[in-house]
């Protein structure tokens, strides 16, 4: 998505070339995301990105898009009692950043989910999450790249690249090309690309996250919303009558590679479940697993290398690089060609994000 999404706003404006080291795009991270856009999530430094892709998730241009990217859903973010005091810091954090999150009162809580199990009193709804159509926006990223004349070179690594007085000379897997600028938006890879091409790593580090879908004893609708527990134990969503799509929210230091779910993990998450509904599960019907790419300081990474003429930081998007994708790719496009987008988008200051900031 991070390329994509880039080649998409800068296509119009500079000449493209995404290279692919897999058979085909999205084959990672993005055809593994568990597909929702929560204000919340990432946290307060990452929620305007966030708020500012709204709109061109909700209401595309028709040129990029004809139908939206995001679909109903809403959340509740729970606690145990005793952790209603970290359910009110929520509330108060993001309330003051305009975000619609309310207190929820313990019987409504029950009414909302299903079989809930005593002890489960303390929630905060958040009525504006959306689950986000993850392959209709890549592809529609995809269809706008190549409408500009953007090329896609697949089974294609980066093998080196050499910065000379007039622009890079870069190694592929399908041979070699000049170019005048390089952008690394290669996820879990981004610190391997960063060292093939002389640049100084920022410390991205990759992590597994695991995601089931459980097929239920128990009439569960399709539309519950996104549950997250406060103390970041678990999540689960509707995924058709009596199934869910469940993680332990874990995140389990991983090299680059092809991540694969552990059973003990899928285990971990329905006993982690099962501590707060009395579901029985019938079935684990699915399993996968992605690596989410944090920077030391879990904000994303996007800008102009520091100390590398013509090298571009577009990484670190975490989990959260689906929802930010509009946001991140027109300020970084911005800043190689393309114009300044406005509202929402064009009133972010993207130094906070910038690379510099590990100088």
């Amino acid at each position: 998505m991070a390329g994509s999404g880039l080649a998409a706003a800068l296509a119009p404006h500079r000449r493209v070339l995404m290279i692919e080291a897999e058979d085909a795009p999205g084959y990672h991270a993005t055809g593994r995301s568990a597909a929702f856009w929560q204000q919340s999530y990432g946290g307060p430094g990452v929620q305007p990105l966030t708020a500012a892709s709204f709109e061109a998730l909700a209401h595309p241009d028709p040129a990029f898009s004809d139908r939206p990217f995001l679909l109903p859903r809403s959340s509740l973010i729970v606690g145990r009692t005793e952790e209603a005091p970290m359910v009110d810091a929520f509330i108060a954090t993001f309330a003051a950043r305009g975000v619609d999150v309310a207190p929820l009162a313990a019987a409504e809580l029950a009414t909302r989910v299903p079989g809930l199990r005593a002890g489960w009193t303390a929630a905060a709804s958040e009525p504006s999450c959306r689950d986000i159509d993850v392959a209709a926006l890549h592809a529609a990223c995809l269809r706008a790249a190549r409408r500009g004349a953007a090329m896609l070179a697949t089974r294609a690594p980066l093998i080196a690249a050499r910065r000379e007085a007039d622009g890079w000379t870069v190694e592929t897997g399908r041979g070699t090309v000049r170019a005048a600028v390089i952008v690394n938006a290669a996820g879990a890879w981004a610190d391997r690309v960063a060292a093939a091409c002389g640049a100084a790593p920022m410390g991205i580090r990759p992590y597994r996250r695991t995601m089931a879908q459980v097929r239920l004893g128990a009439p569960v609708p399709a539309a519950l919303p996104l549950i997250v527990h406060v103390g970041g134990d678990f999540y689960f969503k509707g995924a058709g009558e009596g199934r869910i799509w469940l993680s332990p929210h874990d995140e389990t230091p991983s090299p680059p590679g092809d991540a694969a779910p552990e059973d003990i993990d899928v285990a971990l998450a329905i006993a982690r479940l099962q501590t707060v509904v009395d579901w029985p599960v019938a079935a684990v019907e699915r399993k996968w697993a992605g690596l989410r790419s944090f920077a030391p300081d879990r904000l994303p990474v996007f800008g102009a290398d520091p100390h590398v003429s013509g090298f571009v930081w577009c990484a670190g998007q975490g989990g959260f690089g689906i929802q930010t994708a509009p946001a991140i790719s027109a300020l970084l496009a911005a800043g190689l060609g393309a114009p300044m987008p406005g509202g929402a988008i064009g009133a972010i200051d993207p130094a906070a994000f910038s690379p510099a900031r590990f100088a």
